[in-house]
């Protein structure tokens, strides 16, 4: 691990609430931010876009009107024909994704924060795709020196593969917060939503302005598997619920022969695992329709590098090698078209290139 990192600024920053309509905490904050400023805002250098992401399941309270928009950022289906008969959370995706990004592309957002709740009892919670993006693992180890209680989640898939909001830009994670029911707002949970934001935005701030944040470690929850409710052999339905004494208990150790689920004839199912994990996203209510009765995580220790922002002249030193590195490629491509024939036009650049380019 390199003791130290210099990464470019993180100038655009786009705040993103309601991509799930009955999620009230992110659909206010959201809001608030739209009815007290301009949509696009610089604040301390820093230029915010606040999105309310669907806004048609905000409209009706509901997760989304026909089909999960947090699952619809695939490279398949963000690249994929649109008909009139497209759902509107397909089609949704696909602006969200000409205005933050295009994702994987130097246009995109610099950052990327989705606003979620959960009724799952999970506190504060990163949740990202990468466990080495320093800039998300540098917010989230402010955060904690905040005395804000919170924890990283890390789902271990390419990008290409990513399917929420948070993975269009080039940094992104979702900021995830219960217990709180669907289609209500609690009043704690937004405060503890809003903070988490605005020390994101600080910590954005520091590093812009060229604070080095010192390396070491910090403890990342990495996705093992998600666990389905037992069901009816035959119809399909549930046929236990989540057991007492781990219902409430995200991230509590769950160990070998511990009670998961309770039947609803009265019998304890254990679990069967050979490894000890630990459980999130517990009796989520929105998971009832995806088959996920919790998700079990492993979690690791990672090392993290002192980070910096880059200066000035750092700046226009990358941007004029980005610019020799695309004249190489374009330079590549010709000769590809052309043939080998090219090489001879070049004169004594035949020798370097032939040697580059075979």
């Amino acid at each position: 691990l390199a003791s130290k990192v210099v990464l470019p600024t993180v100038f655009r920053v786009a705040l993103c609430g309601g991509t799930h309509g009955n999620e009230l905490s992110g659909v206010y904050l959201v809001r608030e931010r739209l009815k007290r400023k301009r949509k696009v805002e610089e604040e301390d250098h820093i230029y915010v876009v606040t999105v309310m992401s669907n806004p048609r399941a905000v409209q009706q309270c509901r997760r989304y009107t026909e089909t999960d928009l947090n699952r619809c950022f695939t490279h398949a289906t963000l690249s994929g024909p649109v008909t009139d008969k497209t759902p509107y959370e397909i089609v949704r995706s696909q602006e969200l994704n000409t205005l933050l990004g295009p994702k994987g592309s130097p246009e995109a957002m610099d950052l990327v924060c989705d606003l979620h709740n959960t009724t799952a009892n999970m506190g504060l919670c990163l949740i990202a795709y990468s466990d080495c993006d320093w800039i998300s693992l540098h917010i989230y180890r402010y955060l904690q020196m905040s005395d804000i209680p919170v924890r990283f989640i890390h789902f271990d898939l390419p990008l290409n593969e990513a399917y929420s909001l948070d993975s269009v830009g080039k940094h992104g994670f979702a900021i995830e917060i219960g217990p709180q029911a669907h289609g209500v707002v609690r009043s704690n949970i937004l405060s503890t939503m809003q903070e988490g934001v605005q020390h994101m935005l600080e910590w954005i701030h520091l590093f812009n302005s060229g604070t080095q944040f010192e390396g070491g470690k910090v403890d990342v929850y990495t996705m093992v598997k998600n666990v389905d409710y037992p069901r009816d052999f035959e119809t399909r339905g549930i046929t236990a619920a989540i057991h007492p004494q781990l219902q409430d208990r995200d991230f509590c150790l769950l160990r070998p022969n511990d009670p998961v689920f309770q039947t609803f004839s009265g019998e304890t199912l254990k679990y069967k695992g050979t490894e000890p994990l630990y459980p999130f996203f517990i009796n989520e209510c929105a998971y009832y329709e995806k088959g996920i009765a919790l998700s079990l995580a492993r979690q690791r220790s990672v090392g993290i590098p002192s980070i910096r922002s880059e200066r000035e002249g750092e700046q226009r030193k990358r941007k004029s090698s980005a610019e020799e590195m695309e004249e190489e490629e374009e330079i590549k491509g010709e000769m590809e078209e052309e043939g080998y024939q090219k090489l001879i036009e070049y004169g004594e650049e035949s020798d370097s290139l032939n040697g580059q380019y075979n």
